[in-house]
């Protein structure tokens, strides 16, 4: 089985592969980061797809389904399983939706070590770095070793909320990875005249990810429709709510620590707390872009991460007004992995800037 599923991400990784290696294009690697970064996008939305339809446990063994690489050679367990519970987490559907996105993680890794293996020889050429790269095959080692814990510990809250985590650190360091080639290619250092952004960017990012795990956890508890009012809260500004189970960390999915069914005002706190930290993350974003736009050539990317945050706050409002419709939680995610790109290419420019003025 493991041979077979590895020679399914190669089997997937090869169309990029391919496009990339015999294109006439002079800058190889430039184009397969840029693939890398948007294969990684695609994949968080796919995850996340993948955990709102319920798919996360639609093969509930792993790497394969039920032993085996692929649903078609595992259908008739599938079915069984589909029969004893028609409405549970095992259906045909959600067993491809499941595998689907295993296809896409390893095709990704694959990708990563053909960035590895480029980094490393441009480094026997010309002595340049390859240790960002080599610390990206490490990151998504892990993030693969949290996606195999999802499974075999039942979607328990806190490996969901930290594999989401994971994705978006990964989706990060791949931007980055893909700057550190791009800037010192193309692009002139910045120029910085407010110096108040050396500390701003990098605080709206750990405030972005501190929303996002905030977000992650809400999916993870299936918290999203405690509150089904906006902008007050089951009809309250401050609701009741039960902070000590909702933010128990270690504990199974639907349960406390000591095994009872969790409360309904732990699911309201879980929501509630990531609702009014959301615009704490908007006005720090938002003063981050504002910042930026006095910057001589910043101009587009704070626009965009202006755009980025205001449609995020349209979307999160809307999912509450429309009862959290498939397609726009999908696209809530998405649009956080839109933010975590702008906010890396931001903070990536202003320390080059940094560097390069203090050279």
């Amino acid at each position: 089985m493991i041979v077979e599923l590895g020679l399914i991400f190669l089997a997937v990784a090869c169309l990029p592969l391919a496009v990339i290696f015999f294109s006439r294009v002079p800058d190889r690697r430039r184009k397969l980061l840029t693939v890398t970064v948007a294969l990684t996008f695609e994949l968080i939305m796919f995850g996340a797809f993948t955990r709102l339809t319920d798919s996360g446990l639609g093969c509930p063994d792993w790497p394969g389904c039920y032993g085996e690489s692929n649903p078609f050679m595992a259908h008739e367990e599938i079915r069984d399983a589909e029969a004893l519970a028609p409405h549970g987490p095992v259906t045909v559907s959600k067993a491809w939706i499941e595998m689907i996105h295993r296809y896409l993680a390893g095709s990704l890794g694959i990708l990563v070590i053909a960035q590895l293996w480029l980094a490393w020889n441009e480094y026997r050429r010309r002595g340049t770095s390859y240790a960002w790269n080599l610390a990206m095959l490490a990151l998504i080692l892990v993030q693969g070793a949290f996606g195999a814990w999802t499974v075999t510990l039942r979607l328990q809250p806190v490996i969901v909320t930290t594999h989401l985590l994971l994705g978006m650190l990964l989706l990060a360091g791949l931007t980055i990875s893909w700057m550190l080639y791009d800037c010192r290619q193309y692009w002139r250092p910045w120029q910085l005249p407010v110096s108040g952004l050396r500390w701003l960017a990098p605080l709206a990012m750990i405030i972005l990810f501190c929303q996002i795990a905030l977000g992650g956890w809400t999916s993870s508890n299936y918290a999203a429709l405690a509150c089904p009012d906006f902008p007050s809260c089951q009809g309250s500004l401050i609701p009741a709510m039960d902070w000590q189970h909702g933010f128990s960390l270690w504990r199974p999915l639907g349960k406390t620590v000591h095994g009872e069914y969790l409360t309904f005002q732990a699911l309201v706190a879980i929501h509630w707390a990531h609702r009014s930290f959301a615009w704490v993350a908007a006005a720090v974003l938002l003063g981050t872009a504002l910042l930026l736009r006095r910057i001589s050539g910043a101009e587009r990317l704070a626009t965009g991460l202006i755009v980025a945050v205001i449609l995020q706050i349209a979307i999160g409002i809307s999912t509450v007004l429309l009862s959290w419709p498939l397609l726009l939680a999908v696209l809530h995610n998405g649009m956080a992995a839109v933010l975590v790109i702008l906010l890396s290419m931001v903070n990536y420019r202003i320390w080059h800037a940094s560097r390069a003025a203090a050279h």
